[in-house]
């Protein structure tokens, strides 16, 4: 039996150009980097680039929104979910907040041990965007217990000398160790003048005021906030507000970028899971307008004035078209796709190191070339019920791979399926309840007629039905469908493959605009299932689902722009 060393394998041509864009000092848009699931796209980032990224005059803060998800994160000793975050309990939107909040604060300190960022430069900053009088002397008087400073304060004192004494004021509040700490100046072998002491640590302390300026001013829309929340609205000042912090960092340090001396970037790992984030108060907005507001600021910021290196990663097909529809503009955000290796690339790094050419074979015709795949087919290969099975003169490998593919069909595509089933009763629901627009069940469309009366056993019969036939519909058109074809469209209104991809199991890709599932493995899975389903299914059942696809069954191999494509 193999024994090798399961090894992280260079990609070159995406290193490079990943590298290219991160290291400038600033650049005029975000990169999106996506892909399918598995595909190595946070390996690629935390094994070969964030080292190099955190080396010389580079900095790198890189926050992993889905950390919160302790259930299925390698942090917490688990592996990632195979299907989308959106099948995982959502974790709260203050706990994602605080996370980016902090790498920020952290990356804005490092700026100010090295002189970049001044106490200065941060009150011009804050006061480009924000009327800051009205805060600082709430700060300034509530440490002031003489009446007669606060009478003068209020009269005599202009903008920028009421920064100073507010910075004076914070000072004298905070603890002269915390702020020594965070600039390290007490550590062995650290010697500043007297001069540079006292301007880092001015530094430090306006960065702390900054924060409670924006604070005060958030709390006067507190209310405000709240009644959005309740009424469910939409406000482009009150989603800003709450990104007012995080942006503020984020200029500070693309002002105070410098080519070999400071170079800031940001890594933002799975920003879909910010996307869906949950709200357990309203301190801020709902997360889908948190999200926006602050993906909206990165690109006024590049394209304004250009912004430190922002790169977000994830595996939600909504990033590669959707996003960019949404941002108004096709070419909003620099996209970088990646599905892994071809067969022949992972052939060469994969066979005889670590599977035998026949037992290659076998992998690429029934699972694919996908890396995280292989990753546990070998770490199964090397458990002890590998051993078990191929004492048995009957096994053969081919029992391995069949018992990995179980594993998948019972623990991914069976739950994520279930998932979607929920999704399409909510479909049939909203449709009863007038809440799709017509044009989406529009005459001819397979899933036009929901079940009209509210009971739940035949919306679940339904959902399984519409399933079933979008399922067969993509068996029928080789697993690639080519959703912009015919610049209709159409395929995403279908609510079926709308379900699919939300759950994780198709992707939707941006180049070539294929949708198909996330490997060969889990497209086998999917053939499994309709044949599951095929088979328990009652006689009356059968006939509904026959003649679902004999009048109103769904055909895309119109969308097959590539016939024969695989």
């Amino acid at each position: 039996m193999v024994n090798t060393g399961w090894r992280i394998i260079p990609r070159p041509i995406l290193e490079t150009v990943l590298n290219n864009h991160a290291h400038h000092h600033r650049v005029p848009q975000p990169l999106i980097l996506h892909g399918p699931r598995g595909v190595g796209k946070t390996t690629l980032i935390l094994e070969r680039l964030i080292d190099n990224w955190n080396s010389g005059p580079h900095i790198t803060g890189y926050v992993d929104f889905a950390q919160s998800i302790e259930e299925h994160h390698p942090n917490h000793g688990h592996s990632f979910p195979w299907t989308s975050w959106s099948n995982c309990p959502p974790p709260p939107l203050s706990n994602l907040r605080n996370q980016l909040e902090q790498c920020l604060e952290s990356m804005a300190q490092k700026g100010v041990k090295l002189g970049a960022i001044s106490s200065h430069q941060i009150f011009k900053t804050l006061s480009k965007w924000h009327g800051v009088e009205t805060a600082l002397r709430r700060i300034v008087n509530s440490s002031s217990a003489n009446p007669r400073t606060k009478r003068a304060l209020s009269h005599n004192v202009s903008t920028m000398k009421l920064w100073d004494r507010a910075v004076f004021t914070l000072s004298a509040r905070l603890n002269a160790k915390e702020v020594d700490g965070v600039l390290g100046l007490g550590e062995k072998g650290k010697s500043v003048s007297i001069g540079e002491a006292s301007y880092y640590r001015e530094a430090v302390v306006a960065l702390r005021l900054a924060k409670e300026v924006i604070g005060v001013q958030q709390g006067w829309r507190a209310n405000a906030i709240k009644h959005l929340n309740q009424t469910g609205g939409f406000s482009r000042s009150l989603a800003n507000s709450a990104t007012d912090w995080p942006c503020l960092l984020l200029e500070l340090l693309s002002a105070a970028a410098e080519t070999d001396y400071f170079q800031p970037k940001l890594v933002l790992n799975n920003i879909d899971v910010l996307k869906n984030a949950v709200l357990t108060d309203d301190s801020t907005v709902c997360a889908s307008m948190y999200h926006d507001s602050l993906i909206w600021r990165i690109i006024a910021l590049g394209a304004n004035e250009r912004c430190l290196p922002v790169l977000l990663v994830t595996s939600d097909s909504y990033y590669s078209y959707r996003a960019y529809m949404d941002f108004r503009f096709p070419d909003i955000f620099i996209s970088r796709e990646t599905f892994g290796w071809t067969p022949q690339e992972a052939k060469m790094h994969m066979v005889t190191d670590y599977f035998s050419q026949s037992e290659w074979n076998v992998i690429v015709e029934v699972l694919g070339p996908s890396p995280r795949h292989l990753f546990e087919l070998y770490a199964l290969k090397q458990s002890n019920y590998y051993q078990k099975v191929m004492d048995d003169r009957s096994s053969t490998f081919e029992d391995i791979v069949d018992a990995y593919l179980a594993y998948l069909q019972i623990t991914v595509v069976n739950p994520a399926m279930d998932n979607a089933s929920s999704m399409l009763q909510k479909f049939a629901i909203d449709a009863q309840s007038e809440r799709i627009p017509k044009d989406r069940l529009r005459f001819g469309a397979p899933w036009r007629h929901p079940p009209r009366t509210d009971n739940p056993k035949l919306r679940l019969q339904w959902a399984k039905l519409q399933l079933m036939d979008f399922i067969q519909s993509l068996v029928s058109t080789e697993f690639g469908i080519n959703y912009l074809a015919d610049c209709s469209l159409e395929f995403l209104d279908d609510p079926s493959a709308v379900a699919l991809i939300e759950v994780g199991l198709l992707y939707a890709q941006r180049d070539p605009s294929f949708v198909r599932p996330i490997s060969r493995g889990i497209q086998r899975c999917l053939v499994r299932w309709l044949v599951q389903e095929r088979m328990q299914m009652s006689i009356k059942n059968s006939l509904q689902y026959t003649w679902q696809r004999v009048i109103r069954g769904r055909s895309y191999r119109h969308l097959m722009l590539q016939i024969g494509y695989k």
